[in-house]
């Protein structure tokens, strides 16, 4: 026991083993939700594609069949020439979502990059909700049912979904409640070899999830580790050895299993420092966002994206859950130590969030943020974008949903009905039970449990998620999915798919390359790489005649072509590796046919693209 208050203590030890038919029906709750998240793909899903982020989408796809690829040739994941070339990706410095495309590698090549996304993104919510209910469950509350709400909120959040929008790597958090778990036990008397192992494997395996988000979930533990030591002095004291031995133990093994990787994302080829202009560091949450209903949900409004919602979502939780949410931790602050510790979490993370200036309603104010102090250039930060730091809050919110429920489930039951030990001012360490355990009430209040259901059901209801919304999107050329290119690209040289694949142009043409498994390499891509000075840049640096397909096909003319502009598209080519430029059908197919053929010359019509065979003109 500590030091804490009698009333405050109360062990909830439960049994090893636990009924299985509730635990197995939230699985199965959470797995017909994932379904119904990703309905509109199962529609067609080959040709949809999200209609909020199509190119991430395309990119995901893209990874899996990466993941494939390097698995069946053996290659390096760390890094591919398949986009990109001739000077390839840095897979580790991207996001790669390694961890997930290598093990479902054989999945990939049986059932193919697009049905495995959409698998796997359905998957993902269930997981991190199942993983987030076991948690709750067996750490945090005694009521199933109060770990099931949590759980769903943990993986189907407002914020959780808006990244579902072809942003599968943001909701592949099903290891993070394991590693906050590891952390919060990582000061058990004679267990810190184990804890501290388990929780070394589980950090390297994040790396190649998620690094964004695992920098996130270390933050927060680091709040929930110093708002303990606060609160609990003596019991942090007698356990800080056992805790920083464990800690020891996880840094070590997560040194060696993942200093290669970290090694080559910052030094090997095609790696980069920083972001250009440090674009994210401007990115803060909303003020107003944090009332609103997200797009996504039941109650949402597609309009509010014309004002607040121009960058992300990762808040929108509406007035009654906000409500709810002050309620509860007014009520439950003072006889819960976990619940006083879930307010720390949501008030720093919610003032880091807002940004360099604090916004309201879509209109930046001149009153300055806590990033307006935080330099550009600072390692890791400067990669982050501030209004992401609000997942934490939505993470903290769903763990208030459970402690919430928890107490409604409590009121009504007499203290003579409870177990009760004496507190005893010892300084052992604390338990994950004494986190869970509030104070009991002297009274029976039987009527606080169906108003505390109702108030959490009615704040939570109207953020039940829609269907993502997906668009039809044109199948590949026949020509492309058929095989048809193989007599024109031998080995050690590229396709060049017009328009060339880029962050804001070709998403058809980069799916090419993932549909047929990554056979053949492309130039250009979607991606971050270095440019000149070393500096992150989105896609590749634009060559004259990527830069002039490009802004042929804005302007929907040809302009007049010099013999400059040939001789450029040669030595383009000849930079490429390329052995045959493709066609296929397209919204701008016939303004690019008139600029191609006037660089290179007629083309010939193959199956269902025209196809310029350049191994001539290039050597």
């Amino acid at each position: 026991m500590t030091d804490a208050d009698p009333a405050e203590v109360e062990p909830t030890r439960r049994p090893r083993r636990r009924p299985a038919r509730a635990d197995l029906l939230a699985l199965g709750a959470y797995v017909l939700l994932g379904i119904f998240v990703c309905l509109n793909y199962w529609g067609d899903v080959t040709g949809r594609v999200s209609s909020h982020l199509p190119t991430d989408h395309s990119w995901f796809e893209w990874l899996f069949a990466h993941g494939a690829y390097s698995a069946r040739h053996l290659e390096n994941p760390l890094f591919t020439a398949r986009q990109n070339a001739p000077d390839g990706v840095n897979m580790i410095a991207n996001t790669s979502l390694l961890g997930v495309t290598l093990p479902l590698a054989p999945l990939t090549m049986l059932l193919g990059p697009q049905v495995m996304y959409a698998l796997y993104l359905g998957g993902a919510l269930a997981a991190t909700a199942g993983t987030g209910y076991w948690m709750l469950s067996r750490h945090l509350v005694r009521s199933r049912a109060a770990a099931f709400v949590g759980g769903a909120f943990l993986g189907f959040a407002p914020g959780v979904i808006h990244h579902a929008n072809g942003q599968p790597n943001f909701v592949s958090n099903f290891l993070l409640p394991l590693i906050v778990v590891r952390v919060l036990r990582l000061g058990e008397p004679g267990r810190w070899r184990r804890n501290g192992l388990v929780l070394g494997a589980l950090v390297t395996y994040q790396i190649f999830i998620n690094e964004e988000m695992l920098l996130l979930t270390a933050l927060a533990c680091l709040v929930v580790v110093l708002a303990y030591a606060v609160q609990r002095p003596r019991a942090t004291r007698a356990a800080a050895g056992t805790f920083l031995a464990g800690l020891g133990v996880a840094g070590g093994l997560t040194l060696v299993l993942a200093a290669y990787p970290i090694w080559y994302q910052f030094n090997g080829p095609q790696s980069y420092r920083g972001l250009q202009g440090g674009v994210f560091h401007n990115w803060g949450e909303d003020l107003v966002a944090f009332v609103t209903f997200a797009r996504d949900t039941w109650a949402g409004d597609p309009a509010v994206e014309k004002t607040i919602g121009l960058t992300e979502q990762n808040t929108w939780f509406g007035w009654p859950l906000v409500l709810l949410s002050l309620v509860a931790l007014v009520l439950l602050v003072r006889r819960s130590l976990a619940t006083r510790i879930v307010a720390v979490l949501i008030v720093v993370f919610s003032v880091a969030a807002i940004g360099p200036w604090v916004r309201f309603d879509g209109v930046e104010t001149d009153v300055r943020g806590p990033w307006s102090y935080v330099p550009d250039d600072l390692p890791l930060v400067e990669m982050m974008m501030p209004t992401r730091l609000t997942l934490v809050v939505a993470a903290a919110v769903g763990v208030l949903l459970a402690l919430t429920w928890d107490a409604a489930h409590r009121q009504g039951r007499p203290v003579a009905d409870r177990p009760r030990v004496p507190a005893q001012r010892t300084a052992e360490p604390a338990t994950s039970d004494e986190l869970a355990a509030p104070a009991p009430v002297a009274v029976r209040r039987r009527w606080l449990r169906p108003v505390g259901y109702a108030a959490v059901a009615l704040a939570v209801l109207p953020l039940f998620p829609r269907p993502l919304p997906a668009q039809q999107i044109d199948p590949p050329p026949h020509f492309i999915t058929a095989g048809g290119w193989r007599p024109y690209v031998p080995a050690g040289r590229t396709l060049v798919p017009v328009p060339i694949p880029s962050n804001v142009h070709g998403l058809p043409t980069l799916r090419w390359s993932a549909l047929t498994g990554q056979e053949f390499p492309v130039p250009g891509g979607y991606f971050i790489g270095p440019n000149e000075l070393g500096e992150g840049v989105f896609g590749a640096p634009n060559r004259p005649t990527s830069t002039l397909i490009y802004s042929t096909m804005d302007k929907g003319a040809v302009p007049v072509l010099t013999d400059e502009n040939r001789r450029q598209a040669i030595e383009d080519l000849r930079f490429w590796r390329a052995s045959v430029v493709v066609l296929g059908a397209h919204p701008r197919e016939a303004v690019l046919r008139e600029l191609v053929t006037g660089l290179l010359g007629s083309p010939q019509r193959v199956d269902d693209v025209w196809v310029w065979d350049v191994r001539a003109l290039v050597g």
